[in-house]
Protein backbone atom coordinates (compact mmCIF):
# COMPACT_ATOMS: atom_id res chain seq x y z
CA UNK A 1 0.00 0.00 0.00
CA UNK A 2 1.18 3.49 -0.95
CA UNK A 3 0.78 6.53 0.83
CA UNK A 4 -2.74 8.32 -0.65
CA UNK A 5 -5.87 9.48 0.07
CA UNK A 6 -7.02 6.11 1.47
CA UNK A 7 -4.64 5.89 4.24
CA UNK A 8 -4.93 9.30 5.61
CA UNK A 9 -8.62 9.04 5.34
CA UNK A 10 -8.64 6.17 7.86
CA UNK A 11 -6.67 8.33 10.00
CA UNK A 12 -9.72 10.16 10.47
CA UNK A 13 -12.31 8.10 10.21
CA UNK A 14 -10.22 6.66 13.44
CA UNK A 15 -10.17 9.71 15.02
CA UNK A 16 -13.83 10.65 14.53
CA UNK A 17 -14.92 6.81 15.77
CA UNK A 18 -12.41 7.92 19.15
CA UNK A 19 -14.10 10.86 19.81
CA UNK A 20 -17.55 10.17 19.28
CA UNK A 21 -17.45 7.11 21.60
CA UNK A 22 -15.97 9.46 24.24
CA UNK A 23 -18.46 12.14 23.31
CA UNK A 24 -21.53 9.52 24.10
CA UNK A 25 -19.32 7.85 26.69
CA UNK A 26 -18.75 4.24 25.58
CA UNK A 27 -15.97 2.37 26.65
CA UNK A 28 -13.97 1.05 25.60
CA UNK A 29 -13.49 3.35 22.22
CA UNK A 30 -10.83 1.10 21.17
CA UNK A 31 -13.19 -1.23 19.88
CA UNK A 32 -14.64 1.53 17.51
CA UNK A 33 -11.24 2.82 16.60
CA UNK A 34 -10.64 -0.93 15.25
CA UNK A 35 -13.84 -0.89 13.39
CA UNK A 36 -13.21 1.80 11.37
CA UNK A 37 -9.73 0.53 10.57
CA UNK A 38 -11.63 -2.30 9.34
CA UNK A 39 -14.61 -0.64 7.36
CA UNK A 40 -12.44 1.51 5.09
CA UNK A 41 -13.33 0.70 1.71
CA UNK A 42 -11.69 1.51 -2.31
CA UNK A 43 -14.86 2.89 -3.27
CA UNK A 44 -18.36 4.64 -2.11
CA UNK A 45 -20.19 1.12 -3.19
CA UNK A 46 -18.07 -0.90 -1.82
CA UNK A 47 -18.38 1.21 1.34
CA UNK A 48 -21.90 0.87 1.33
CA UNK A 49 -22.06 -2.64 0.85
CA UNK A 50 -20.02 -3.02 3.22
CA UNK A 51 -21.63 -1.13 5.77
CA UNK A 52 -25.15 -3.12 5.00
CA UNK A 53 -23.57 -6.73 5.16
CA UNK A 54 -21.48 -5.80 8.38
CA UNK A 55 -24.78 -4.44 9.86
CA UNK A 56 -26.29 -7.64 9.23
CA UNK A 57 -23.38 -10.10 10.25
CA UNK A 58 -22.70 -8.21 13.19
CA UNK A 59 -26.45 -7.41 14.67
CA UNK A 60 -26.43 -11.58 14.17
CA UNK A 61 -22.65 -12.28 15.78
CA UNK A 62 -23.61 -10.38 18.78
CA UNK A 63 -27.04 -11.81 19.65
CA UNK A 64 -25.10 -15.40 18.95
CA UNK A 65 -22.34 -14.18 21.49
CA UNK A 66 -25.23 -12.55 24.36
CA UNK A 67 -26.92 -15.79 24.52
CA UNK A 68 -23.30 -17.74 24.75
CA UNK A 69 -22.35 -15.41 27.09
CA UNK A 70 -25.56 -16.01 29.36
CA UNK A 71 -25.04 -19.70 29.08
CA UNK A 72 -21.03 -20.09 28.91
CA UNK A 73 -20.11 -17.03 30.78
CA UNK A 74 -16.81 -15.63 28.53
CA UNK A 75 -15.20 -19.20 29.00
CA UNK A 76 -11.83 -19.19 26.47
CA UNK A 77 -13.33 -22.33 24.57
CA UNK A 78 -17.23 -21.23 24.48
CA UNK A 79 -15.40 -17.70 23.04
CA UNK A 80 -13.85 -19.82 20.29
CA UNK A 81 -16.52 -21.82 19.21
CA UNK A 82 -18.95 -18.87 19.24
CA UNK A 83 -15.83 -17.42 16.47
CA UNK A 84 -16.22 -20.58 14.51
CA UNK A 85 -19.83 -20.50 14.38
CA UNK A 86 -19.89 -16.79 13.51
CA UNK A 87 -17.48 -17.43 10.73
CA UNK A 88 -19.78 -20.32 9.38
CA UNK A 89 -22.71 -17.44 9.42
CA UNK A 90 -20.48 -15.18 7.15
CA UNK A 91 -19.74 -17.64 5.08
CA UNK A 92 -23.06 -18.96 4.26
CA UNK A 93 -24.34 -15.41 3.71
CA UNK A 94 -21.38 -15.04 1.19
CA UNK A 95 -20.03 -11.87 3.20
CA UNK A 96 -16.41 -13.23 3.91
CA UNK A 97 -15.57 -10.33 3.99
CA UNK A 98 -16.95 -8.69 7.11
CA UNK A 99 -15.60 -11.80 9.26
CA UNK A 100 -12.80 -9.67 10.60
CA UNK A 101 -14.80 -7.00 12.18
CA UNK A 102 -17.78 -9.69 13.07
CA UNK A 103 -14.89 -11.25 15.58
CA UNK A 104 -14.19 -8.61 16.89
CA UNK A 105 -17.95 -7.75 17.78
CA UNK A 106 -18.37 -11.44 18.75
CA UNK A 107 -15.35 -11.67 21.31
CA UNK A 108 -16.41 -8.00 22.45
CA UNK A 109 -20.10 -9.33 23.60
CA UNK A 110 -18.89 -12.51 25.12
CA UNK A 111 -16.28 -10.32 27.57
CA UNK A 112 -19.23 -8.78 28.87
CA UNK A 113 -20.70 -12.14 30.47
CA UNK A 114 -24.23 -12.02 29.29
CA UNK A 115 -24.78 -8.78 30.42
CA UNK A 116 -27.17 -7.44 28.12
CA UNK A 117 -26.69 -3.49 28.90
CA UNK A 118 -22.41 -3.74 28.22
CA UNK A 119 -23.18 -6.16 25.53
CA UNK A 120 -25.22 -3.49 23.88
CA UNK A 121 -22.43 -0.84 24.71
CA UNK A 122 -19.50 -2.90 22.64
CA UNK A 123 -22.10 -3.67 19.85
CA UNK A 124 -23.10 -0.04 19.15
CA UNK A 125 -18.81 0.69 19.32
CA UNK A 126 -18.71 -1.31 16.34
CA UNK A 127 -21.50 0.41 14.32
CA UNK A 128 -20.18 3.68 15.64
CA UNK A 129 -16.60 2.77 13.55
CA UNK A 130 -18.57 1.92 10.50
CA UNK A 131 -20.29 4.17 10.71
CA UNK A 132 -17.86 6.94 10.87
CA UNK A 133 -15.40 5.31 8.08
CA UNK A 134 -18.53 5.12 5.74
CA UNK A 135 -19.68 8.95 6.65
CA UNK A 136 -15.52 9.70 6.03
CA UNK A 137 -15.36 7.82 2.79
CA UNK A 138 -18.00 9.22 1.36
CA UNK A 139 -17.44 13.03 1.95
CA UNK A 140 -13.33 13.63 2.26
CA UNK A 141 -11.85 13.16 -0.97
CA UNK A 142 -14.20 10.76 -2.08
CA UNK A 143 -12.87 7.83 -3.98
CA UNK A 144 -12.53 8.68 -7.66
CA UNK A 145 -11.36 5.38 -9.73
CA UNK A 146 -11.94 6.52 -13.37
CA UNK A 147 -9.41 9.51 -12.84
CA UNK A 148 -7.09 7.48 -10.82
CA UNK A 149 -7.42 4.56 -13.98
CA UNK A 150 -6.54 7.21 -16.80
CA UNK A 151 -3.80 8.14 -14.70
CA UNK A 152 -2.00 4.76 -14.24
CA UNK A 153 -2.99 4.03 -17.48
CA UNK A 154 -0.60 7.01 -18.86
CA UNK A 155 2.24 5.95 -16.12
CA UNK A 156 1.84 2.01 -17.07
CA UNK A 157 2.16 2.58 -20.68
CA UNK A 158 5.39 5.22 -20.41
CA UNK A 159 6.85 2.09 -18.54
CA UNK A 160 5.83 -0.22 -20.64
CA UNK A 161 7.08 1.95 -24.09
CA UNK A 162 10.47 2.22 -22.71
CA UNK A 163 11.22 -1.87 -21.78
CA UNK A 164 9.70 -2.30 -25.71
CA UNK A 165 12.16 0.30 -27.25
CA UNK A 166 14.88 -1.42 -25.86
CA UNK A 167 14.10 -4.84 -24.86
CA UNK A 168 15.09 -6.14 -29.04
CA UNK A 169 18.35 -3.89 -29.15
CA UNK A 170 18.81 -5.73 -25.87
CA UNK A 171 20.76 -2.27 -24.39
CA UNK A 172 18.79 -2.41 -20.97
CA UNK A 173 20.60 -5.01 -18.41
CA UNK A 174 19.13 -7.79 -17.54
CA UNK A 175 18.38 -6.99 -13.60
CA UNK A 176 17.03 -3.60 -14.56
CA UNK A 177 14.92 -5.06 -16.94
CA UNK A 178 13.70 -7.72 -14.74
CA UNK A 179 12.84 -5.28 -11.29
CA UNK A 180 10.73 -3.31 -14.26
CA UNK A 181 8.98 -6.35 -15.58
CA UNK A 182 8.35 -7.19 -11.88
CA UNK A 183 6.85 -3.72 -11.29
CA UNK A 184 4.96 -3.39 -14.19
CA UNK A 185 3.11 -6.81 -13.71
CA UNK A 186 2.24 -5.21 -10.30
CA UNK A 187 1.19 -1.76 -11.22
CA UNK A 188 -0.88 -3.67 -13.96
CA UNK A 189 -2.62 -5.78 -11.37
CA UNK A 190 -3.21 -2.83 -10.05
CA UNK A 191 -5.30 -1.04 -12.41
CA UNK A 192 -7.01 -4.18 -13.14
CA UNK A 193 -8.49 -3.91 -9.65
CA UNK A 194 -9.07 -0.14 -10.31
CA UNK A 195 -11.18 -0.73 -13.37
CA UNK A 196 -13.44 -3.14 -11.40
CA UNK A 197 -13.99 -0.81 -8.90
CA UNK A 198 -15.24 1.34 -11.64
CA UNK A 199 -17.19 -0.76 -13.41
CA UNK A 200 -18.78 -1.62 -9.61
CA UNK A 201 -19.58 2.33 -9.34
CA UNK A 202 -21.51 2.37 -12.58
CA UNK A 203 -23.23 -0.61 -12.88
CA UNK A 204 -24.46 -1.07 -8.99
CA UNK A 205 -24.36 2.15 -7.67
CA UNK A 206 -26.48 3.96 -10.02
CA UNK A 207 -27.47 3.73 -13.54
CA UNK A 208 -25.14 3.96 -16.08
CA UNK A 209 -25.36 6.66 -18.67
CA UNK A 210 -24.66 5.76 -22.13
CA UNK A 211 -21.93 7.90 -22.66
CA UNK A 212 -20.25 6.90 -19.62
CA UNK A 213 -20.96 2.64 -20.49
CA UNK A 214 -18.72 3.95 -23.68
CA UNK A 215 -16.13 5.34 -21.40
CA UNK A 216 -16.13 1.55 -20.17
CA UNK A 217 -15.81 -0.05 -22.99
CA UNK A 218 -12.57 2.28 -24.22
CA UNK A 219 -11.30 1.94 -20.66
CA UNK A 220 -11.42 -1.93 -20.83
CA UNK A 221 -9.91 -1.94 -24.35
CA UNK A 222 -7.23 0.21 -22.75
CA UNK A 223 -6.57 -2.68 -20.24
CA UNK A 224 -6.42 -5.39 -22.57
CA UNK A 225 -3.71 -3.33 -25.24
CA UNK A 226 -1.47 -2.91 -21.87
CA UNK A 227 -1.68 -6.60 -21.36
CA UNK A 228 -0.83 -7.78 -24.92
CA UNK A 229 2.16 -5.39 -24.47
CA UNK A 230 3.01 -7.08 -21.57
CA UNK A 231 2.77 -10.38 -23.68
CA UNK A 232 5.20 -9.12 -26.06
CA UNK A 233 7.60 -8.33 -23.55
CA UNK A 234 7.15 -12.12 -22.35
CA UNK A 235 7.45 -13.29 -25.50
CA UNK A 236 10.93 -11.51 -26.26
CA UNK A 237 12.06 -12.36 -22.86
CA UNK A 238 11.52 -16.34 -22.97
CA UNK A 239 11.91 -17.04 -27.04
CA UNK A 240 13.60 -14.28 -29.45
CA UNK A 241 17.05 -14.19 -27.79
CA UNK A 242 16.95 -17.86 -27.42
CA UNK A 243 16.37 -17.98 -31.36
CA UNK A 244 18.69 -18.07 -34.14
CA UNK A 245 18.98 -14.47 -35.44
CA UNK A 246 20.44 -12.04 -37.67
CA UNK A 247 21.17 -8.18 -37.05
CA UNK A 248 18.97 -7.73 -40.13
CA UNK A 249 16.05 -9.60 -38.34
CA UNK A 250 17.14 -7.69 -35.40
CA UNK A 251 16.12 -4.61 -37.06
CA UNK A 252 13.16 -5.77 -38.79
CA UNK A 253 11.71 -6.61 -35.50
CA UNK A 254 13.19 -3.43 -33.65
CA UNK A 255 11.77 -1.04 -36.21
CA UNK A 256 8.46 -3.20 -36.84
CA UNK A 257 7.43 -2.83 -32.91
CA UNK A 258 8.71 0.86 -32.57
CA UNK A 259 5.83 1.56 -34.55
CA UNK A 260 3.29 -0.19 -32.88
CA UNK A 261 4.56 1.49 -29.94
CA UNK A 262 4.30 5.33 -31.27
CA UNK A 263 0.75 3.62 -32.68
CA UNK A 264 -0.66 2.81 -29.35
CA UNK A 265 1.16 6.42 -28.14
CA UNK A 266 -1.04 8.25 -30.79
CA UNK A 267 -4.06 6.63 -29.57
CA UNK A 268 -4.09 7.53 -26.00
CA UNK A 269 -3.32 11.00 -27.04
CA UNK A 270 -6.04 10.87 -29.18
CA UNK A 271 -8.59 10.11 -26.35
CA UNK A 272 -7.21 12.65 -24.30
CA UNK A 273 -7.58 15.16 -27.57
CA UNK A 274 -3.59 16.15 -27.57
CA UNK A 275 -3.64 15.15 -30.94
CA UNK A 276 -4.19 16.98 -34.56
CA UNK A 277 -6.88 16.57 -36.32
CA UNK A 278 -6.76 14.09 -39.55
CA UNK A 279 -3.31 12.02 -38.02
CA UNK A 280 -4.27 8.82 -37.99
CA UNK A 281 -1.66 6.20 -39.23
CA UNK A 282 -3.96 3.19 -38.66
CA UNK A 283 -4.98 2.10 -42.11
CA UNK A 284 -1.04 2.07 -42.34
CA UNK A 285 -0.08 0.25 -39.12
CA UNK A 286 -2.89 -2.53 -40.06
CA UNK A 287 -1.37 -3.29 -43.03
CA UNK A 288 2.13 -3.08 -42.45
CA UNK A 289 1.32 -5.34 -39.07
CA UNK A 290 -0.64 -8.27 -41.60
CA UNK A 291 2.31 -8.17 -43.69
CA UNK A 292 5.11 -8.63 -41.08
CA UNK A 293 3.30 -11.39 -39.51
CA UNK A 294 2.86 -12.92 -43.06
CA UNK A 295 6.35 -12.67 -44.13
CA UNK A 296 7.75 -14.41 -41.03
CA UNK A 297 5.46 -17.11 -41.16
CA UNK A 298 6.66 -17.79 -44.91
CA UNK A 299 10.13 -17.34 -44.04
CA UNK A 300 9.96 -19.89 -41.15
CA UNK A 301 7.70 -21.95 -42.96
CA UNK A 302 10.54 -25.25 -43.03
CA UNK A 303 13.24 -23.63 -40.36
CA UNK A 304 14.31 -24.80 -37.40
CA UNK A 305 13.02 -25.05 -34.29
CA UNK A 306 15.23 -22.66 -33.46
CA UNK A 307 13.93 -19.89 -35.77
CA UNK A 308 10.44 -21.10 -34.91
CA UNK A 309 10.70 -19.34 -31.42
CA UNK A 310 11.02 -15.87 -33.29
CA UNK A 311 7.42 -16.98 -34.89
CA UNK A 312 5.78 -17.07 -31.55
CA UNK A 313 7.42 -13.45 -30.89
CA UNK A 314 6.08 -11.87 -34.23
CA UNK A 315 2.57 -13.47 -32.97
CA UNK A 316 2.50 -11.86 -30.07
CA UNK A 317 3.83 -8.48 -31.97
CA UNK A 318 0.94 -8.83 -34.04
CA UNK A 319 -1.77 -9.42 -31.22
CA UNK A 320 -0.33 -6.07 -29.64
CA UNK A 321 -0.32 -4.15 -33.27
CA UNK A 322 -4.76 -5.98 -33.55
CA UNK A 323 -5.51 -5.18 -30.49
CA UNK A 324 -4.69 -1.03 -30.43
CA UNK A 325 -6.05 -0.67 -33.71
CA UNK A 326 -9.11 -2.27 -31.97
CA UNK A 327 -8.76 0.37 -29.69
CA UNK A 328 -8.15 2.95 -32.16
CA UNK A 329 -11.71 2.33 -33.76
CA UNK A 330 -13.44 2.69 -30.26
CA UNK A 331 -11.65 5.52 -29.59
CA UNK A 332 -12.68 7.17 -32.96
CA UNK A 333 -16.24 5.99 -32.47
CA UNK A 334 -16.21 7.58 -28.75
CA UNK A 335 -14.99 11.36 -30.52
CA UNK A 336 -17.69 11.12 -32.63
CA UNK A 337 -20.45 10.38 -30.64
CA UNK A 338 -19.05 13.26 -28.72
CA UNK A 339 -19.09 15.72 -31.17
CA UNK A 340 -22.49 14.60 -32.54
CA UNK A 341 -23.74 14.91 -29.02
CA UNK A 342 -22.11 18.29 -29.32
CA UNK A 343 -23.78 19.11 -32.31
CA UNK A 344 -27.44 18.54 -31.06
CA UNK A 345 -26.60 20.69 -28.72
CA UNK A 346 -26.06 23.48 -30.59
CA UNK A 347 -28.50 22.93 -33.08
CA UNK A 348 -31.05 23.04 -30.10
CA UNK A 349 -29.48 26.12 -28.60
CA UNK A 350 -29.94 27.72 -32.79
CA UNK A 351 -33.53 26.46 -33.13
CA UNK A 352 -34.47 27.90 -29.26
CA UNK A 353 -32.82 31.23 -29.60
CA UNK A 354 -34.48 31.28 -33.66
CA UNK A 355 -37.87 31.17 -31.89
CA UNK A 356 -37.04 34.03 -30.09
Amino acid sequence: MTFGARVLKTGIAVTLALYISVLVGFTPPVIAGVAAIFAMQPSIYRSWRYFLEQLQTNTLGAVLALVAGMIFSNDPVAVGIVCILAIMICLKLKMEETVGLTLVTVIAVMEASGQWDFALNRFLLSLIGIGSAFLINITFFPPRPRVQFVKQIESIFFKMSLLLRTVISDEIKESVFRDEKQGLEGALKSLTDKYTLFEEELHKLKRAKFSEARHLVVYKQMLHTLHKGMAVLAAVEEHYFQANRTAEIDREFDHHLEKLIKFHEHVLLKFENKLKENISEAAVIEVENDGFLKSLINRYADASDGDLRLSIVAAAMYDYGYQTGRLNKLVEQFDRGAEDKENELLESVSAWISKK
